[in-house]
Formats: C-alpha cells, sequence, structure tokens
C-alpha cells in the first residue's frame, strides 16, 4: 500500500498562552508580566510539528471542536504542511487550552490547563486506511480504548508505535503502554512508573518484549536508551546552549524521532538529532516557534560541540 504519510498523530493539542516573568510568585503576590504569546501546543500536535519541519509528511487525527481554538490549531497545523482531513469536529468540544507561567530566573514553568470533554481518536477516526496510508504511528496517553484500536490496527499493519507518555492514570493507560514499539519519556515520569531511582534502571525496567526501544530523556543530563539488541542502559550526552525555554522540549524530541524513524535512520542518529532539535528549540521561548527546520539541525551539528 502507497504510504500517504509518514507520521500519523492521533493524541491531543492545545492552545497555550504563555506569560513570562522574572520569577514564579509564591501564594497572595503580585507579579508584572514580562511578555505574553499564544502558541499552539499538545503531545501530539507539537511532535507532529517538529516531525514535519524535519520534512515528514504529518497527520493529525485528534478530535477538535467547532470554536475559536479549533480554528487556531487547525490553522496553524496547516501553515505547518500537516494533514488535518482526519480530525473529527465534535460539538462542544475542542483543544486543550493551557495558561503556562515562564519563570526567566529559574527556567522553570508551570502549566495549568483545561480539558475538553474529547481528546485525540474517536470511534472509527482515524479510520483502518488512514492508519495503514502512514509509516509512524504517534500516540499519547490520551485517547483511551480508541487509542488502543488504534495501535491494534497499526501493529497488524506493521507500523511502529512511537509514545509520549506522561500521566499513568489516564484511561486505559497499561494498555497504550503496551501497545508502544518505541517509548519515549522523561525521568521523572519513568521513575514514578517504575519505582526505579535513576534513568537507566527505569529504562531496563521499561524494556519488555513487544518494546523495540525505551529512551529515557533527563534534561541537561541527556539520555538513556536500551533495546533487545543492547541491553545495557546506553548514556547519550546533550549539546551546550543557552536555554532561555524548556516548553516542548520533550515533544520536539519526540517528533524529530518519529520523522527519522520513518526513513530508517539508525538509533543512534535518530537520537543525536532528536537531541540536537530539543537543544535550539529551549533556546526560544514558546512549544513550538523555536522547534528548528532539518537545516537548522544539519547547522546546529555541524557546529556544537557535546557537554560530557
Amino acid at each position: 500500500m502507497d504510504k500517504r504519510w509518514d507520521v500519523l498523530g492521533i493524541g491531543c493539542a492545545a492552545v497555550d498562552d504563555l506569560l513570562y516573568v522574572a520569577g514564579y510568585p509564591g501564594p497572595d503576590a503580585k507579579t508584572p508580566v514580562e511578555h505574553s504569546e499564544r502558541q499552539c501546543g499538545g503531545l501530539t500536535a507539537t511532535a507532529l510539528v517538529a516531525a514535519a519541519r524535519q520534512g515528514a509528511r504529518c497527520a493529525f487525527a485528534g478530535a477538535l471542536g467547532q470554536d475559536e481554538l479549533s480554528d487556531f490549531v487547525l490553522q496553524t497545523l496547516n501553515d505547518e504542511g500537516i494533514d488535518t482531513t482526519p480530525i473529527a469536529r465534535l460539538a462542544d468540544n475542542g483543544p486543550i487550552h493551557s495558561t503556562i507561567i515562564v519563570d526567566r530566573t529559574a527556567q522553570t514553568r508551570n502549566i495549568f490547563f483545561q480539558r475538553p470533554p474529547t481528546i485525540g481518536a474517536i470511534a472509527g477516526s482515524p479510520t483502518v486506511e488512514q492508519v495503514q496510508a502512514a509509516r509512524v504511528l504517534f500516540v499519547d496517553h490520551y485517547g483511551g480504548e480508541q487509542t488502543v484500536r488504534v495501535q491494534e490496527v497499526a501493529r497488524k499493519a506493521g507500523l511502529p508505535i512511537v509514545a509520549d507518555l506522561e500521566r499513568d492514570d489516564a484511561p486505559f493507560f497499561r494498555e497504550i503502554l503496551a501497545g508502544c514499539d518505541h517509548l519515549i519519556l522523561s525521568r521523572d515520569f519513568a521513575t514514578h512508573l517504575t519505582g526505579k531511582s535513576s534513568p537507566a534502571e527505569a529504562a531496563s525496567a521499561l524494556l519488555v518484549p513487544k518494546t523495540q526501544v525505551v529512551i529515557i530523556t533527563d534534561g541537561p543530563c541527556g539520555s538513556w536508551s536500551v533495546t533487545h539488541d543492547q541491553p545495557k542502559p546506553t548514556h547519550h550526552a546533550v549539546f551546550a546552549v543557552e536555554t532561555i525555554d524548556t516548553t516542548g522540549c520533550g515533544d520536539t524530541f519526540h517528533g524529530v524521532y518519529a520523522a527519522e524513524l520513518s526513513r530508517d535512520t539508525p538509533l543512534l542518529e535518530r537520537i543525536r538529532r532528536a537531541s540536537a532539535a530539543a537543544a535550539i528549540k529551549a533556546t526560544s521561548t514558546g512549544a513550538q516557534k523555536g522547534i528548528p527546520t532539518r537545516g537548522k539541525v544539519d547547522e546546529f551539528l555541524a557546529a556544537q560541540k557535546i557537554r560530557v
């Protein structure tokens, strides 16, 4: 079957209203906002933007609404060349709406969000044919049993499944986790999920027979990976940059990884390029604005040194 898309994403999209402050305030405090802006965000939507900027043909099949926030997401994705025709638009629905307070001094962020009734895939959408038209399926922890349904279709079609999971209290989380081939988690979530104290131990604990690759990202400390061929955890260093905002760095890593997977890029190069893209993104504000193109990643890799 001809492949229409390199990466099909079925998770969440968000609209992020970002407020930048000198320092996050304590209780009952007033703090001036130094800068504000609106960007599209969300685990899957941001990963797809990252993949599209690497030249991957992408499509989004999550649920949205008929409201102004949904229109903003659609326009953003269309501007990135992401196919939005598989999106289901439901009455009284919309993207996740987040207000993100970015602490410029501590280089941290706090996220306050509102969730719509339905996030991710819905019954009958995406269709079997749409899933089969992709090279890689991208999922997050949203969508519940419908995400599990799509994973099963993808597995039968031989598609690798890349996952960005952040919450283990989401419906059908264990089933979604078990249905992923390429699992990329943050250190905090991986250690929480496994009860292990280090990212390397967590990576090993998460490598089960159905999982091909586990990668644990650990911010400025780099990342760890394990595979069945290389069960001893491998450490991957990060690139030295002047960090401005880490919002969207993890999603960028995921999206670039998925794009490179669709090209059959070797694992170590997938991780190297994903790490470089995440580092570049950290030098700009917001979830998506600073995500680099493939050319920018090439230039960065040619010029930058790795922090050991």
